[in-house]
């Protein structure tokens, strides 16, 4: 017992002289409560404990307050002007402007000239703003399929999204492929039913359309108080009020009591509400189950939780351009999209294979950002930032993890559209643009204390190539520093030079995406370039197997050539991740080591021109299973010639065909346009796989080879006195038929001969 004791005396003695280190003088052992009282006094005042404690709090409310979010549709939904309506009503502009506006000046968002000519969003564009004390980063992304890169960039670095679908067009193609790039990333969702003011507006067939055609777990949220010129407001159905929207431009909100005509239907929209969320929430469901009353903040809080872990979507409605239903919209965003501590992040440490890392998302760990987009400013680049983890400040060096390269941080901003604002320093779950970092987009930094990259973003296959050249020889320079910004800026925009011609290639998503380059080259670089015909990239593969046995022998005195591969070519299975696969089976050493790159080198180099029409071949399999060497004569050069050689030998052999691009394509036409158009896909050799009715219009969607659907916009409205609209995306390569791989042989061969 005595020993306890003075061992416990010596430990109170070490603690207090660990509290005050400059007292030397030997003391009395204090009593055990006044150590502990000297103890608490020290860590209350011991500054890194003390910041820890108040750091917590104040990082976590900060965080809580900040929603990062997107705003995707199909073309003409009303993304942009969503957007304008969220800047004024929280205060960042003063006015609100229409897209293709009268007035001249166009949607904030909209910065760039071409866009507001055109009426459509080309680049995503980044701002932020406030409401309710909630700091909100907003993403306006491009509709259009040719640009569908900026939506995946901006749904990568999202924590929430809202798709806009319109009351009158319903779930269209776009609204499809956004929302499976929204699935991919995992991104929590709300829906906004827009356009209720238009002729045709039916917000409840859109509502079925979503969960028939995108498999929504959905229910609305809200209810209209009339439609279409009747459309006056809305009624909650989760606070059980009824809002109008008053003043010049609805900035007056007016909560008042449910209008007694609509008392029914509401209990009836409530109870499908309940149920829908009932389903995927287990707290909720043990209410319901139990006929206990249902309070606004229990179905607020179970529509929350569903909502982030993406097993519902609350749909809202209204109509932006007459100022209807955003600020309720706004209030959902802050209710039920999930702030950046609530989303899981994941990084791969480069230093232990690739492993997938948790990110703890907090500012207190390592710094972690990725530059999900690049812009070229009168002042050099502009790099957006998400910072995921950690604290970003102006004057600190950060380090590419891609390239190695340590960078200052000179200048750090807000953005605002094309307007920036200055601020010293950024933590994780913030949205940022830095000047003057040389990278390119995709790219990871950190604070150098750790190798993590981000996961990589999907970047699809461009589809369409286009000749370029400079008009004058004298605007070259001007020419190529232009075309190597907007490779950077947009990982779909390939360039390439063609061996046989020499001419510059660009290749992109679509006639428009490179169209809009080529008119962007001549704005703002002054360059005017002559443009060829568009191109399709066709693919060659190979539909059988077959063996080679080549022997490349060449004597010219002094050392020679020697080099024999054996083995054989077959096609890969369907839906192989790769395009291009080297095994070597060989047994022994009858070609060193050291060659074998080499030989896989030839064939890659053969590969990338078939012998049918010249494009690369992919969908194919090399085995080497055996083969010879000289001690003399073989070199690098000699096994690369051979495996050349034999792959030209033995392609013939395995039936090669060619591959086109097969678009997806939806059209809407009246319906007495049908049996015209339908006619038409059939003789661009389509294949209609979907026909649906939607009022007096017909929905048809076919798979179409691109080659065929070239200047076909034209064609389709002069079918349709106007009054058709079509959608294409990328599907697939596809064999083409017989008589089509014969004409683009033929085509082909006088092109070799010259």
């Amino acid at each position: 017992m005595a020993r306890s004791r003075s061992s416990t005396t010596r430990l109170l003695y070490t603690l207090r002289s660990s509290i005050y280190p400059s007292s030397t003088s030997p003391i009395a052992p204090p009593s055990p409560i006044t150590a502990l009282l000297h103890l608490h006094c020290h860590y209350s005042a011991a500054p890194s404990l003390r910041a820890k404690d108040d750091k917590e709090p104040w990082w976590k409310e900060s965080m809580d307050k900040v929603r990062n979010i997107g705003i995707s549709a199909h073309i003409d939904s009303g993304k942009t002007t969503l957007t304008e309506r969220v800047l004024f009503y929280t205060g960042r502009i003063h006015e609100i402007h229409e897209v293709r506006g009268k007035d001249g000046v166009g949607a904030k968002m909209d910065s760039m000239e071409l866009e507001r000519e055109k009426g459509i969003t080309i680049q995503s564009a980044a701002t932020y703003c406030t409401w309710k004390d909630y700091q909100i980063n907003i993403i306006d992304t491009p509709g259009h399929v040719d640009f569908t890169i900026e939506v995946e960039r901006a749904l990568r670095v999202l924590d929430g999204a809202i798709l806009v679908l319109c009351s009158v067009g319903g779930v269209q193609s776009q609204s499809i492929t956004v929302d499976r790039q929204m699935r991919r990333y995992e991104v929590p969702r709300v829906a906004f039913i827009n356009k209720l003011d238009r002729m045709g507006a039916d917000p409840w067939r859109v509502l079925n359309q979503a969960r028939k055609k995108l498999r929504h777990h959905s229910a609305a949220v809200q209810i209209p108080i009339g439609l279409e010129e009747e459309f006056q407001g809305l009624v909650d159905l989760v606070q059980l009020k009824a809002y109008y929207f008053h003043g010049s431009s609805g900035e007056k909100v007016v909560t008042e009591e449910i209008p007694a005509n609509m008392q029914a239907m509401v209990s009836e929209k409530r109870r499908e509400l309940i149920e829908a969320v009932s389903d995927v929430d287990d707290q909720l469901a043990e209410l319901f189950l139990s006929d206990e009353p249902i309070s606004s903040a229990d179905l607020e809080a179970a529509i929350r939780r569903a909502t982030i872990a993406r097993k519902f979507i609350p749909v809202f409605m209204g109509s932006a351009f007459k100022n209807k239903g955003v600020q309720p919209l706004l209030d959902g965003v802050l209710c039920y999209l999930p702030c950046p501590l609530e989303v899981d992040n994941f990084a791969l440490d480069q230093s232990k294979k690739e492993e997938k890392v948790k990110l703890s998302g907090t500012p207190s760990g390592h710094m972690v950002a990725l530059a999900f987009k690049l812009e070229e400013r009168q002042f050099g680049q502009l790099t957006y930032l998400r910072v995921y983890e950690g604290v970003l400040r102006k004057g600190d060096f950060i380090t590419n993890i891609n390239t190695g390269k340590k960078i200052k941080v000179s200048k750090l901003g807000r953005m605002h559209s094309d307007s920036m604002e200055d601020i010293q320093e950024a933590h994780a779950g913030q949205i940022v643009a830095v000047f003057g970092l040389d990278c390119a987009s995709g790219d990871t930094f950190t604070d150098g204390s750790v190798k993590y990259t981000m996961t990589s973003m999907n970047v699809p296959e461009p589809v369409v190539s286009l000749a370029v050249s400079p008009v004058s020889k004298d605007s070259g320079k001007q020419f190529s520093k232009a075309l190597n910004r907007f490779q950077r800026e947009d990982p779909t925009f390939r360039v390439g030079l063609d061996p046989e011609s020499g001419q510059t290639i660009i290749s992109g998503m679509g006639e428009l995406h490179l169209e809009v380059y080529v008119e962007r080259i001549k704005r703002e670089y002054k360059v005017d370039a002559t443009v060829g015909k568009p191109r399709v990239n066709f693919r060659e593969t190979i539909t059988q197997r077959a063996e080679f046995d080549y022997l490349h022998k060449k004597q010219s005195g002094g050392q020679g050539q020697y080099g024999r591969v054996c083995g054989y070519m077959e096609p890969l299975p369907a839906g192989s991740e790769t395009k291009f696969e080297f095994e070597n089976m060989m047994i022994g050493q009858a070609i060193p080591s050291s060659f074998i790159p080499h030989i896989e080198k030839g064939f890659r180099e053969a590969a990338n021109s078939g012998s049918l029409i010249g494009f690369p071949v992919e969908n194919i399999r090399i085995v080497l299973t055996d083969g010879a060497s000289h001690a003399v004569d073989s070199s690098e050069l000699a096994f690369r010639l051979a495996s050349i050689y034999a792959f030209r030998q033995c392609y013939a052999k395995c039936k090669p065909v060619i591959l086109e691009p097969v678009m997806l394509v939806e059209l809407k036409v009246p319906t007495e346009f049908q049996g015209t158009v339908a006619g038409d896909l059939n003789r661009r050799k389509g294949i209609i796989v979907g026909n649906d009715q939607e009022g007096d219009d017909s929905v048809i969607n076919a798979l179409v080879p691109l080659n065929n659907m070239f200047g076909y916009s034209t064609s389709l409205r002069s079918m349709t006195q106007g009054k058709g609209e079509f959608t294409m995306e990328y599907k697939e390569h596809s064999p083409v038929s017989a008589d089509v791989q014969t004409q683009l042989i033929n085509a082909h061969k006088p092109k070799t001969a010259e």
